[in-house]
């Protein structure tokens, strides 16, 4: 079976000295390798070709047999590397924690440890009647979450 440190080495030479970044690697039973990659742009096609191509000519087919998926995450898809909330920021988001508490907004900022998202929300005045406007900087840990993705502007 091929190793996924393997791949994950092949990759970060290919995308040495760009801004691409790998986002999951997985290698399945029967050798089915899956790879899913990255950059603050946008992933093309020919990004994408040019990654399976470079891993193909690398391995030996000879040796042990595989197949090969080189892709995009969906943009439904959730956030599993810091690059993609770097990517994201000044855009709308939507997470989860581990405790259920859901929030909604624009990420701020991002570092190795948190990241910060404007949420505006509608709550009732405390003194007479009707709805005011709240915006909020909530802080979260990464330890904290159990999913990120970004909210599409249909």
């Amino acid at each position: 079976m091929i190793k996924k440190q393997v791949i994950i080495d092949l990759i970060e030479s290919h995308f040495e000295g760009t801004d691409k970044f790998i986002v999951n690697v997985k290698v399945l039973t029967g050798n089915k390798i899956e790879i899913y990659i990255d950059c603050p742009s946008h992933i093309v096609i020919a990004d994408c070709v040019a990654l399976s191509r470079y891993i193909e000519s690398s391995l030996d087919r000879e040796k042990e047999d595989f197949e090969l998926q080189v892709s995009s995450p969906g943009a439904t898809e959730s956030f599993k590397v810091l690059n993609q909330y770097k990517k994201y920021i000044g855009t709308k988001i939507k997470t989860v924690t581990k405790d259920g508490l859901k929030y909604e907004g624009v990420l701020k900022s991002v570092n190795e440890q948190e990241f910060v998202i404007e949420e505006t929300r509608r709550e009732k005045k405390i003194i007479g009647k009707g709805n005011h406007t709240v915006i909020e900087d909530i802080t979260l840990t990464y330890n904290q979450i159990k999913e990120t993705k970004s909210v599409l502007p249909f």
